[in-house]
């Protein structure tokens, strides 16, 4: 059995797999989880190339039947989970009065709705971690929308809104297990999700992933009686907000 395990969703590019790579820095073992096979494999291999034990699984990570299974794999391999990390999302533009139902669904079940099912599906093995050394640990990648609403994105800002109420009442009701739960808030990334702004707002001008999983990294080191519930990424001068109107 692994001394630590983590479980990382949407961890084929980006800021899961940035999370990911940071772990497995750290000496914990790894599930990783997305839907697209080939880049999911893909990234996989480049984490084994690392040295770190890796498992991967695809799959659509809105659908109750994978993500029970993607939680019963890990179990099965490692035996233990230590850091869940919810990071699997997707977000889509559109004004409200043209709001299209299928991106609606996606955005609510991808977003909001998977991050339910997988505290449910890992309760058992994260209350085992609990009881053994009252640090483990639930990160939920919310987003800088979930702090403030944003013009054309308001179903993914009320997703978002919606991961950082969870995260702040698993917080109330997990304490006494041991599980502490954050939210990660951050503005534009450079990651695919912002190539639709990076024409107003520059990539090199944006956090990176890497700095996501500096964060992380900070989490999994603090003590058992501290609880960071959320953190916010922003750019100076903040982004979009900063661009004229």
């Amino acid at each position: 059995m692994a001394q630590r395990a983590a479980l990382v969703t949407g961890a084929s590019s980006g800021i899961g797999l940035a999370i990911a790579d940071m772990l497995g820095q750290e000496g914990y073992a790894l599930t990783v989880a997305a839907r697209r096979p080939e880049k999911l494999e893909a990234a996989a291999e480049g984490l084994r190339g690392k040295g770190y034990d890796v498992q991967h699984i695809a799959g659509n990570l809105g659908d109750e039947d994978t993500i029970n299974a993607v939680v019963a794999a890990h179990g099965e391999r490692f035996g233990r989970l230590d850091v869940l990390v919810n990071n699997a999302g997707i977000g889509m533009g559109e004004a409200v009065d043209a709001l299209t139902t299928k991106k609606v669904d996606l955005q609510l079940n991808t977003n909001l709705r998977s991050i339910f099912l997988f505290y449910r599906a890992a309760m058992p093995l994260l209350r085992a971690a609990g009881e053994e050394h009252h640090n483990a640990l639930v990160i939920n990648t919310a987003s800088i929308s979930g702090i403030r609403g944003e013009a054309w994105l308001g179903v993914y800002s009320a997703t978002k809104h919606g991961v950082v109420g969870f995260t702040q009442a698993m917080n109330k009701e997990l304490a006494s297990a041991g599980i502490k739960s954050t939210a990660l808030a951050p503005g534009f990334v450079d990651t695919a999700m912002t190539d639709f702004i990076k024409e107003h707002v520059p990539a090199d001008s944006m956090i990176q992933s890497e700095d996501i999983a500096e964060g992380v990294r900070f989490l999994i080191r603090t003590s058992p009686g501290c609880v960071v519930p959320e953190i916010r990424f922003e750019q100076p001068g903040g982004g979009l907000d900063s661009l004229p109107s």
